[in-house]
């Protein structure tokens, strides 16, 4: 197990210091996947974990919201 301690900021705002223990393997394939250190691995996952809500919440959408103009206007006005 890996034992990691996090401090630095992100964006504007002052990150949070973390200890988090993870598996050495899991740790080396997602940084193998996304090719970035420890850190910008763990943010990366991170982000993932909270944009498949939002992602979640627009499936259950599916069909219940309608549109004023067809899947071809839309193309059309790119």
């Amino acid at each position: 197990m890996l034992v990691l301690n996090m401090v630095s900021s992100y964006g504007m705002e002052t990150a949070r210091k973390i200890t988090v223990e993870v598996p050495n393997e899991l740790l080396e394939k997602a940084q193998q996947a996304i090719g970035a250190g420890i850190t910008e691995t763990i943010r990366t996952g991170l982000k993932l974990v909270a944009a498949s809500r939002a992602y979640s919440q627009l499936r259950e959408l599916r069909g219940k919201v309608r549109f004023s103009r067809s899947s071809a206007e839309l193309k059309a006005d790119r």
